[in-house]
């Protein structure tokens, strides 16, 4: 589910020059250009959370059907906090389909549903790429003294990395 483009081309609008909340100007441009990557990141696999939702079939229906519901439910839930956050640091949170196709790291849903099992690994990987992203900003975040952008971190990392784990389970034979 990882692209193999790892290019950044989209630049955030800063929309305050008064944002004076003790971290500097370009500390607060790539700590904002990182969760930008990360709302990307999020919106990406909520999209094919959504779209495995929808359509997965086989024996494990159900449990499948509900599983992805609760999850694309807590990554719909989890974009609102990370833009707010961008914003908070004096920045534009990206929204556009073209944007986020830009700063994610994960590949777009599969045009043809994939069988429950490839769902769940692929779900896996999108999980631990974006545990992963999260986790490479922790080093700015912590250098500039943003506490506030670490603890969202550490919880995205936490669930991220949880789901991906009860995911693996299911592959497990």
């Amino acid at each position: 589910m990882a692209k193999t483009k790892t290019s950044n081309t989209t630049k955030l609008q800063l929309t305050s020059k008064n944002v004076q909340i003790g971290i500097d100007t370009d500390d607060r441009e790539a700590i904002a250009g990182g969760l930008a990557r990360l709302l990307a990141d999020t919106y990406t696999l909520y999209l094919t959370t959504h779209n495995f939702h929808w359509n997965v079939t086989g024996p494990m229906f159900n449990t499948l059907h509900q599983m992805f519901m609760v999850q694309y439910t807590e990554l719909w839930n989890a974009v609102d906090p990370i833009a707010e956050r961008i914003r908070a640091l004096g920045f534009a949170a990206p929204g556009s389909y073209a944007a986020f196709g830009q700063l994610s790291r994960l590949a777009d849903a599969p045009q043809q549903p994939p069988k429950a099992e490839q769902m769940i690994a692929i779900l896996v990987q999108g999980h631990e790429t974006v545990a992963g992203t999260a986790r490479g900003l922790l080093p700015l975040t912590e250098k500039a003294g943003d506490q506030p952008t670490t603890d969202l971190l550490s919880a995205r990392m936490d669930i991220h990395e949880k789901t991906a784990w009860m995911l693996r389970s299911l592959l497990e034979a």
